[in-house]
């Protein structure tokens, strides 16, 4: 095919304006990490550096030595393996489940949970059932209202429609009952599932924010988003009693260079995730989704 000259102007013109637009999107992620390795003297002297010429870890020393980062830290690592282990537990249970067309009232449950995916009860319904179950001030309450999703369940419902029966023949031939033949069969063909639907799950329990301001009143038991969202409000001024205010206490580094190395550190853990899911992930984020 000939290019034109049109063709050669919108290529170059959509090249430069995708590059500007990619420069916008990382010059925030770029000044956070920056400030957040800035040494505390220099950062004083000029706020504004994007070059810094002295680099320092004391923002990060300073935050892993506070008892309150550490719990929060605790608190949200809890939250995202626990919680995403026994959320891929039961859904693939509830999903491998309603895939077997001889399962009674299977149709009213999935009727169940289509309708939870087209309404949403809001946010006081929840609350009293967390409420009247004593949850308050549990951590347990940011993991039981969300353990299953029914979107995440009808697309794996999907994909565990799309295993061929034989399988499960053979295996119940060899004398596996249900649990063994999803133990030893469903869950082994379906890694490419769980490695998905298990990263949008940590990523959900790790970003776990407004559930926590709702349920969680004691600052011991808050995760680190709740922690970061007080400091970046501000931890200078945070009142008596709070995490931010027990962190800030008496230390002699910048409340900024402090807040852009808690962003860091909230990050990293996530994007460490995706490398090792990667292979998986393509493939898995589409499972169910389309019927061959």
């Amino acid at each position: 095919m000939v290019e034109h000259k049109g063709d050669r102007t919108f290529n170059v013109v959509n090249m430069l304006l995708l590059t500007v637009i990619g420069l916008v999107t990382l010059f925030p992620m770029y000044y956070v990490l920056v400030v957040s390795f800035t040494d505390p003297s220099e950062f004083i002297r000029n706020k504004a550096t994007l070059f810094p010429q002295k680099w320092s870890l004391d923002s990060y020393k300073y935050l892993l030595s506070t008892d309150a980062f550490i719990r929060a830290i605790g608190n949200s690592a809890f939250l995202a393996t626990v919680g995403t282990a026994l959320s891929l537990l039961v859904t693939s249970c509830l999903s491998y489940a309603l895939s077997r067309r001889r399962l009674q009232g299977r149709r009213f449950i999935l009727l169940l949970i289509l309708l939870t995916t087209l309404f949403n009860p809001g946010i006081i319904p929840p609350y009293l059932l967390i409420r009247d179950l004593h949850l308050i001030n549990s951590i347990w309450s940011l993991i039981l209202p969300v353990l299953t999703s029914g979107w995440y369940v009808l697309l794996m419902k999907g994909f565990f429609d799309s295993i061929p029966p034989s399988l499960e023949e053979a295996a119940r031939i060899d004398g596996s009952n249900d649990i063994g033949v999803w133990w030893r069969i469903i869950l082994p063909l379906s890694l490419p599932s769980l490695a998905a639907f298990g990263l949008f799950y940590a990523v959900a329990y790790w970003n776990t924010f407004f559930t926590a301001l709702l349920y969680i009143n004691d600052f011991n038991k808050q995760p680190l988003q709740v922690l970061l969202q007080n400091m970046l409000i501000d931890s200078s001024t945070a009142s008596g009693g709070t995490a931010a205010a027990e962190m800030t206490a008496e230390q002699q580094i910048p409340s900024e260079t402090l807040k852009m190395a808690a962003v860091v550190i909230a990050t990293v853990p996530i994007l460490m995730v995706y490398p090792f899911l990667q292979k998986h992930f393509a493939k898995g984020a589409m499972v169910g989704s389309v019927k061959e």
